[in-house]
């Protein structure tokens, strides 16, 4: 009997550590691109909040997970912060390919909540997969646009929202299965962060569009 109470509690654990991964991987983007600490400040939200803000325009859920829980803003605020000064004393170059971890991770959390939450609303299961997908890559294309960047979603070849469009099949299938909710939200998001961080580590890659010789006059 304890799953309705433990259901609610993993999903606020699980969006706060997808907050926390894709604020780091937008505060590391940021400091790449050597932006002030305004850019810091709004690369790292975009990053952050993109995605859960998107899901819940969609599904219509007020207010904002954000806005309900507003002392997410100052965590973000001291995080940057406090990120900024410490690579500012070590001297520490972030590069783009410490940024692909912590989005690893924000991408599997983020699938599996926003599948959970649009299944919960009875939504039908491709729609909630999509949902999942939705919510777990608009905040990495909001802080790629905002740099500057084709985003890393569209243009690294590697498996990226289809790990996180997986990902949220597993969790359907664990339902079907008759898995309860927080196995199958752990399922899921283990399965979508497991596929991305396997293709980064064997640098796996889809085939990229080629279209051939430019045959234009």
């Amino acid at each position: 009997m304890p799953e309705p109470k433990l259901l609610p509690l993993l999903l606020t654990v699980a969006e706060s550590g997808a907050t926390i991964a894709f604020a780091l991987s937008g505060l590391l983007e940021a400091a790449r691109k050597r932006l002030d600490a305004v850019g810091v400040c709004v690369v790292t939200g975009l990053a952050a909040f993109g995605g859960g803000t998107l899901r819940d325009i969609l599904l219509d859920r007020r207010p904002f997970f954000w806005v309900a829980q507003a002392g997410w803003l100052w965590v973000l605020l001291a995080l940057a912060v406090v990120a900024m000064a410490f690579m500012r004393a070590r001297h520490f170059a972030p590069t783009e390919r410490a940024m692909r971890w912590p989005d690893a991770v924000g991408l599997g959390l983020f699938n599996a909540t926003g599948t959970q939450l649009a299944l919960a609303q009875g939504l039908p299961a491709i729609v909630a997969v999509l949902m999942g997908v939705v919510t777990a890559t608009f905040g990495g294309v909001l802080r790629d646009v905002v740099c500057n960047e084709i985003p890393t979603a569209f243009r690294d070849h590697r498996p990226y929202a289809i790990c996180a469009f997986a990902g949220g099949w597993v969790l359907v299938g664990a339902l079907w299965l008759g898995a309860g909710d927080s196995v199958a939200l752990i399922a899921a998001a283990a399965v979508a962060t497991g596929l991305r961080a396997l293709a980064l580590l064997v640098d796996l890659e889809l085939p990229a569009w080629s279209p051939g010789e430019d045959r234009r006059t």
